[in-house]
């Protein structure tokens, strides 16, 4: 196949990127903004995108996949469309909801006079395939069973910082030395650095013509994951790990131990660890080099998408994570509060103070609330919490943050949720973890005078919406917790920033 160029012939033509909450599409959109395309992006919940850096710079569609009227609005006026949406967490049946999801998006496609569909897939090539690839291929048929042209592009285990690919295997490299693995192991992989994805997708969008066909993306290496976990090791400058493996450890109980030990929840985990028992290798006649060339700069190799990884993790430079993307029918997110015609109760533990201390140094403490920095004193009672959740499927704390000292809307913190963010006046979290109800977590500062001296309020809120009986005796259960937890920490949070004040004054 002749090259296709992929500079963009036009420019200003419009691309809409589904997906935009999650870890892949929340990048793909500044990639595509800084190569002048016009983006529209179509998201189930607006408020989820509005802390991104570039959420003035795109159109915003709002809509559910599963809904052909939302769907068709969000890509009438649309050149070319990604396709970026998983449907993983969604029970066994996953793969019938996918497969849903993609006829509907290709039938509105069609009838919205799209030109491009361009789809991410998993690289599918192995005769023994995973439920979770096999409904990644089929998703890509139903897309292409319309009339518009779809790339297909299929990739493995995408290398990244805050992908959870990479936050599996830079945790179980960091905390097991010594560990027994399942035989698959072993299989080969090709991974690919999430710079070089990006090169992809974004060049495909300017292609000159519509083109259809699966093209399998890899890096320039063909390795065992036990062969990545010791490269990482390596690079971070542990010792070797000794790598037991097994003929008796299941896909079912690797994500268990998976879920355990690393941030990935076992039910994200599942997917991840059944791919492992294939072989993801790109097919050298799927190569997409003849539609795409690689990069300028080449490839990155496996070393350098590590090394690129952990540089930004450790500075703090995370851009998206893998738990920005929320399944709104994840187990933890079932519970309803009871309907408004029964008489609702809310339950709410409030508590305040009255302070001297400056409004940036409080906002500064309250933002930096959760993950390594704590929940300010009763930690051991939150991790308990956490640890419980996991064992009901739920996320734990283990989600940590993306950054330890910024917070946007959207960003996952530890089993929190921020639903909302006013810099320098509020934060409100939204509780992920598993409950029977709703529950959220709240931070205001509002100034005032007495006496002519400026002062401030700080409240701290825990409001809980409870569903049926189980909901209301639940609140009741942890009440006396509440007693050791909150006071402590609306006292510590105003003892952090008071120390600020003070370190600022000295």
């Amino acid at each position: 196949m002749p090259a296709n160029n992929p500079i963009p012939v036009n420019p200003g033509r419009k691309i809409l990127v589904t997906g935009a909450s999650g870890y892949v599409g929340g990048r793909l959109v500044r990639q595509l903004l800084s190569q002048d395309f016009a983006v529209r992006v179509m998201v189930r919940d607006k408020n989820k995108i509005s802390g991104q850096a570039w959420i003035d710079k795109v159109e915003i569609a709002q809509g559910n996949a599963s809904d052909f009227a939302s769907v068709k609005s969000a890509l009438t006026g649309v050149h070319t469309a990604f396709y970026l949406l998983h449907s993983i967490n969604l029970g066994s049946n996953f793969d019938e909801i996918e497969a849903a999801m993609a006829r509907n998006f290709a039938t509105a496609a069609e009838e919205a006079g799209v030109s491009q569909i361009i789809y991410l897939g998993g690289i599918a090539n192995d005769k023994q395939i995973s439920q979770h690839l096999e409904s990644r291929a089929n998703t890509g048929r139903q897309l292409a069973s319309g009339k518009v042209p779809v790339i297909e592009m299929r990739a493995g285990i995408i290398i990244g910082s805050g992908s959870a690919s990479f936050e599996m295997l830079r945790h179980l490299t960091h905390r097991l030395p010594v560990m027994t693995t399942p035989k698959w192991v072993s299989n080969r992989t090709q991974p690919i650095a999430i710079r070089d994805v990006l090169w992809y997708l974004s060049s495909a969008a300017g292609l000159k013509t519509p083109v259809s066909g699966v093209f399998d993306i890899g890096g320039p290496a063909v390795l065992s994951y036990a062969d990545m976990m010791q490269m990482f090791a390596k690079i971070s400058g542990l010792r070797r790990r000794w790598i037991i493996k097994v003929p008796v450890l299941s896909p079912a109980l690797s994500s268990l131990w998976i879920g355990l030990v690393t941030p990935v929840p076992t039910a994200l985990a599942r997917p991840l660890v059944h791919s492992l028992i294939s072989e993801v290798v790109a097919d050298p006649n799927k190569s997409i080099a003849g539609l795409i060339p690689p990069p300028p700069e080449g490839l990155l190799q496996v070393n350098q998408a590590i090394e690129l990884a952990l540089s930004r993790t450790t500075e703090n430079q995370v851009e998206s994570r893998w738990s920005d993307a929320t399944q709104p029918t994840a187990p933890w997110q079932k519970a309803q509060s009871d309907p408004s015609w029964a008489g609702e109760t809310i339950y709410r533990d409030h508590r305040e103070k009255i302070v001297e201390t400056s409004q940036a140094n409080l906002w500064k403490s309250i933002e930096q609330i959760g993950g390594e920095n704590g929940w300010y004193g009763a930690d051991f009672l939150w991790w308990a919490r956490g640890i419980v959740d996991r064992l009901f499927g739920g996320v734990g704390l283990r989600r940590g943050r993306r950054s330890p000292d910024t917070l946007r809307i959207g960003d996952s913190l530890d089993f929190w949720r921020v639903e909302n963010l006013e810099s320098g006046v509020s934060l409100k979290l939204y509780a992920e973890m598993i409950l029977p109800g709703k529950a959220w977590l709240e931070f205001k500062i509002e100034d005032f005078e007495i006496a002519g001296k400026k002062m401030r309020r700080i409240s701290q809120d825990a409001t809980y919406s409870p569903r049926g009986l189980g909901g209301h005796l639940y609140w009741f259960a942890v009440s006396p917790f509440h007693v050791l937890i909150f006071p402590r920490m609306l006292t510590n949070l105003v003892r952090s920033a008071n120390r600020k004040d003070y370190a600022e004054s000295n």
